[in-house]
């Protein structure tokens, strides 16, 4: 069976170690970019019909208010299905503790039983938080795999941490 990338990334401003900067790809998108290339895994980014917006601030107002609602963001396309797949590697960068919202509106449009997930997510300071457990409790029949947190901020001198990862 085949393996497949899955993750949502977000580029434009982002919050480095106490800083602000733009970047053109987004830390998440670097890592499933190492993943796919090690592992030979196609790749599907996870991307609303409507991004949150490019400066950081507002950003980060958008995807609060998306969680407190509960929001299931619309997705400009979904795969017809995951049946070719049963290797799944899951990024994200890590939200207050849990996945984007985006990444809930893919996730349940999926039946995952007989999947192995391989959560991996970017953060900065707060490792995998509940995402791990969030995944298992949407992926029913899943296997939820220990996942790979790697900080935004490193994403650029993580491929030895990704490959050691891989080879669990």
């Amino acid at each position: 069976m085949a393996k497949l990338v899955i993750f949502y990334s977000r580029a434009d401003e982002n919050y480095f170690g106490g800083q602000y900067r733009f970047v053109e790809v987004g830390n998440t998108e670097k890592l499933a970019h190492i993943i796919k290339d090690v592992t030979g895994a196609e790749l599907f980014k996870i991307e609303q019909k409507k991004p949150y917006s490019p400066d950081y601030k507002s950003c980060i107002d958008q995807a609060m208010a998306d969680k407190r609602s509960n929001a299931r963001p619309e997705l400009v396309e979904l795969p017809e299905n995951l049946n070719g797949y049963d290797e799944i590697y899951l990024g994200y960068p890590n939200y207050w503790g849990d996945l984007p919202m985006a990444v809930y509106t893919f996730l349940e449009a999926f039946d995952w039983a007989g999947k192995n997930i391989h959560p991996f997510c970017t953060h900065e300071g707060s490792g995998l938080g509940g995402t791990e457990r969030n995944i298992a409790r949407t992926c029913k029949g899943a296997d939820v795999k220990a996942g790979l947190a790697i900080c935004g901020s490193d994403v650029d001198c993580s491929k030895d941490l990704v490959l050691r990862w891989l080879n669990q």
